[in-house]
């Protein structure tokens, strides 16, 4: 990890951690998006909070709306070790109406306007605005470093996607400088690229700015009566109009894994069928997302837990794991998992049978359960032989359903097979 960066010690990232992310249903009935749980022992926001810290950002802060005491709680327990002392500084930012005593964050804009005055105690140059709810390694310093080369008064990161996926983005289009010449938010029907007729550049919701550029666009966009506070609809499109705006291809600043110096990666699990599909990859071999690099690690809670436990050793009675991720704190007693993430505190106990599964934290798992293709939420008590995965209308009835067959269980689902 670079200890230092020569812009990003000018700059302050702020994150916007204010989503709901409804299409994951249950998941996020009581966390918003980013405090969702990833990768055995991380939470969503812990990537574009350590892609800054990584880039050398030292100066952050996090907007929080949408039920945020389990965000809030997180930030709090792993993300307290920065040092004022060194300008350094971590700031929680939930909508609290300080801009009118009626009003949340009305936007995502709106989020940063309403903290002029915090930045502005901070004093940095240049602002780098991050969405808090995606999957991805990514210098900023990069990104930084070709805003300022460019003189754009706005720089935007973006990625080639499917046509088809593109309409829940930002679509532009660039000159062959990659200056932005048109812009538009979650169009119905995406213009594709020029010579690529199913692929067109998506925003990825991060933006550079000089920070008094910012204050100005973000004033005027709050007198303007007709503006919907929003980056990608107002702030954006109003910058492509009237100034410089610039596109960041993330191929240039995406963090590699150490075996694929090509592939970049980037991943919304905005759904519970991209959610199950992102943690089970990360159980193949050499998983296209490289949670082992020590070079950019993902910064997190450092929850003190024991080491995990495998226990007993007999035929129909042996505790294993094969090509899964086993967090500290778990205790696979008896039971076989193969192809599967379980994260912080997991019991299984004997003669279960457990497959391409990504059980959250402090899941228990009773005796002679069997359960395939699961997403199960936290601390849910898994009743001894319930069998999961192998009747999909069953499954339906008693659980949440994906189209793609993988079955979502809370513990309010289970306290209804006993009613």
């Amino acid at each position: 990890m670079r200890l230092s960066a020569p812009i990003g010690r000018q700059a302050m990232a702020f994150v916007l951690a204010g989503g709901r992310g409804s299409r994951l249903m249950e998941l996020t009935d009581r966390r918003a998006k980013p405090a969702v749980y990833f990768g055995g022992k991380s939470r969503i926001i812990d990537f574009a909070l350590s892609n800054a810290l990584n880039s050398g950002i030292r100066r952050i802060g996090v907007a929080t709306q949408y039920k945020a005491h389990s965000l809030i709680g997180h930030l709090h327990r792993g993300w307290n070790f920065f040092r004022p002392g060194s300008n350094e500084s971590f700031d929680i930012l939930p909508a609290s109406q300080r801009v009118s005593e009626t009003q949340w964050y009305a936007g995502t804009a709106d989020a940063v306007y309403q903290n002029i005055d915090i930045i502005r105690d901070h004093a940095p140059k240049y602002m780098v605005i991050l969405a808090g709810d995606h999957i991805y390694k990514m210098d900023y310093e990069m990104m930084l470093q070709q805003h300022v080369d460019t003189g754009a008064d706005a720089t935007i990161g973006c990625l080639e996607a499917p046509r088809s996926e593109a309409s829940g983005f930002g679509v532009m289009h660039v000159d062959e400088k990659d200056r932005i010449i048109a812009f538009v938010e979650k169009p119905k029907d995406p213009p594709p690229m020029p010579g690529f007729p199913d692929l067109s550049l998506v925003s990825m919701g991060i933006y550079v700015f000089e920070t008094k550029f910012l204050f100005d666009q973000l004033e005027r966009d709050a007198a303007d009566p007709h503006s919907s506070r929003d980056f990608g609809k107002d702030i954006i499109p109003h910058v492509v109009q009237n100034g410089i705006a610039v596109a960041h291809h993330f191929a240039r600043s995406c963090v590699r894994s150490a075996n694929d110096g090509e592939a970049v990666y980037w991943r919304d699990v905005g759904t519970v069928d991209a959610y199950w599909e992102a943690n089970i990859d990360l159980t193949d071999v050499v998983p296209d997302l490289d949670l082992f690099d020590r070079e950019w690690p993902i910064w997190t809670d450092g929850a003190v837990t024991p080491p995990a436990k495998f226990v007993h050793d007999e035929d129909g009675r042996r505790g294993m794991a094969i090509s899964s991720l086993v967090s500290g704190g778990c205790i696979i007693s008896g039971a076989k998992v193969r192809r599967s993430l379980l994260f912080t505190g997991v019991r299984a106990n004997s003669y279960c049978d457990i497959e391409n599964a990504v059980i959250l934290p402090y899941v228990d798992i009773g005796r002679s359960a069997r359960l395939k293709n699961v997403v199960i939420d936290r601390g849910v008590k898994i009743p001894e032989g319930l069998v999961v995965g192998e009747d999909p209308k069953l499954d339906a009835a008693r659980f949440r359903l994906t189209e793609k067959g993988i079955c979502l269980i809370t513990q309010q689902m289970i306290d209804r097979l006993g009613a």
